[in-house]
């Protein structure tokens, strides 16, 4: 999913620098009310893993490969203002270090994995959530949900950036059908993996993941309820 240098022309690549610098800015806002003791050292973590499983390819068939994006996993964990300055710091230490995206293209990725995946993800996951009963149980299976469908929603946000200033020679047809075909199969990595991870924390410290602190009042509440009602 890394943009490599030139695959978009100018125009479109100082465009999505400026929303990217923008979203940043919001998130550095937002990320206020979502970190505290607990979650400061979390998101330290989240950022780490995400680092070094977006290193570790796996393959998907006729030499393609992909990777974790890490959106989705890291809104449920912190929070999504967190997850965006998460992947932000990711992507500019993957770019500027170890060549993984271009230099000129920062802008575009930070965009479509630190923005697009990370909204998408926390998106679907809080719309599950809303429908679904809130139990500590469905956390993690709404996460990997949540992680799957955010990976082809990122690839159609590459494609709709290609379209506007696309530079490869590459019919808009054709890309979109390789684009979504692939990542539909990749987002069976990203779901697993989020979903593992999720399930792995949610088990041991609930408390320590933002998308779990919902159905956690939930519950207090319904401890609580009873209690007031006896005294009274």
């Amino acid at each position: 999913m890394h943009v490599p240098d030139g695959f978009l022309d100018a125009p479109t690549s100082i465009a999505t620098g400026a929303v990217a610098v923008a979203a940043i800015g919001v998130a550095l806002r937002g990320a206020r009310r979502e970190l505290d003791d607990k979650a400061a050292p979390m998101a330290g973590l989240v950022a780490t893993f995400v680092f070094a499983a977006q290193m570790l390819n796996f393959p998907v068939g006729a030499g393609t490969s992909g990777h974790l994006l890490g959106g989705a996993l890291a809104a449920v964990l912190v929070g999504p203002w967190t997850a965006m300055l998460c992947l932000s710091v990711v992507l500019l230490v993957q770019s500027l270090l170890f060549a993984d995206g271009g230099v000129t293209a920062l802008g575009t990725n930070v965009v479509l994995m630190g923005v697009v995946g990370v909204l998408a993800g926390w998106l679907v996951f809080r719309a599950l959530q809303a429908v679904l009963p809130k139990k500590q149980a469905l956390v993690a299976p709404l996460a990997a949900v949540a992680a799957y469908l955010s990976v082809p929603i990122t690839a159609l946000a590459f494609v709709g950036l290609y379209a506007v200033g696309g530079t490869a020679p590459i019919p808009l047809d054709t890309l979109t059908t390789a684009m979504l075909g692939w990542h539909l199969v990749i987002g069976l990595g990203e779901a697993a993996i989020t979903g593992l991870v999720v399930a792995s924390i949610v088990t041991v410290r609930p408390d320590l993941v933002h998308g779990a602190r919902r159905v956690l009042a939930d519950r207090v509440v319904e401890i609580r309820t009873p209690v007031a009602r006896t005294s009274a």
